[in-house]
């Protein structure tokens, strides 16, 4: 049995490998920020399980001390976490600083996860990490020096692609820094789920027949939790099973390393 921590579990990539690995007899523990989707989630994912009751906790990204409580608790729930799922996320409709000065984007989808993760690390020697990210990360270019960003020329999709560069360089650092964790990222496809901002992208990525359902990218993300240790590449990002290079800026591992002190200095990690 294993204990397995996935964040952003209230619906969609999330509550989809929940109810999966709960249904393999996982102890899972799920991580949402909304009181009533959580609970929904929380519902489904217990009439799945057929192992340990499956547990959740609340947390909102935007807020690095809610971070640190999360941390604790899970901490003191869990001492030992084999495997820990960094799926929250999301992209915001209009330019937002976090209650720390950061830009909402980057805060919740990279600097609340780097943050957990590192707290978190004790616990995860010897298991893995896997980082939900995206090919939108091409069109974006992480700027390590630079965590509030500049609402005068801010664009949702720029800064959603950036957070995602920073998830693989993220992973591609904690394959060098943590050699007893397997760090491993990827992209879920183009997902039919309640993503985006505006009733026109949320539309489209709701009932598009095209696209990838959450039950599918969930499966993705069950595999890389459950696959074993040898099948998998650490701190390799992954498209469907497969290992795949992301774009050639993010090859560089003088950024990652930038990347990593600069978030560790603004999370105090």
């Amino acid at each position: 049995m294993r204990t397995i921590v996935i964040t952003g579990a209230s619906s969609g990539i999330g509550l989809a490998a929940a109810r999966d690995l709960a249904a393999r007899g996982d102890q899972v523990v799920v991580v949402g920020r909304d009181p009533r989707r959580l609970g929904a989630a929380m519902t489904a994912i217990r009439a799945a399980a057929t192992g340990p009751e499956p547990q959740e906790f609340r947390a909102d990204f935007e807020s690095l001390a809610q971070v640190r409580t999360l941390a604790g608790h899970l901490l003191t729930a869990y001492p030992v976490i084999d495997v820990l799922a960094n799926n929250a996320g999301g992209m915001l409709r209009a330019y937002r600083k976090t209650v720390d000065g950061l830009e909402a984007t980057v805060a919740s989808n990279h600097l609340a996860p780097f943050l957990l993760t590192n707290l978190l690390r004790d616990a995860l020697r010897g298991g893995r990490v896997v980082n939900t990210s995206s090919r939108a990360h091409r069109r974006a270019t992480v700027d390590p020096d630079d965590f509030a960003g500049d609402p005068a020329s801010w664009d949702k999709w720029r800064s959603y692609g950036a957070s995602k560069a920073a998830n693989i360089l993220f992973t591609a650092e904690a394959a060098r820094r943590w050699p007893d964790i397997l760090s491993v990222a990827f992209h879920p496809g183009v997902v039919r789920t309640n993503f985006g901002v505006g009733p026109v992208t949320r539309a489209f990525f709701r009932v598009n027949p095209f696209l990838t359902s959450a039950e599918k990218a969930g499966e993705l993300l069950t595999w890389l939790a459950t696959a074993p240790a040898e099948e998998l590449r650490n701190g390799a990002y992954y498209v469907g099973h497969r290992v795949v290079a992301p774009d050639e800026r993010l090859a560089d591992p003088g950024l990652a390393a930038r990347l990593w002190d600069s978030s560790a200095e603004a999370t105090a990690a």
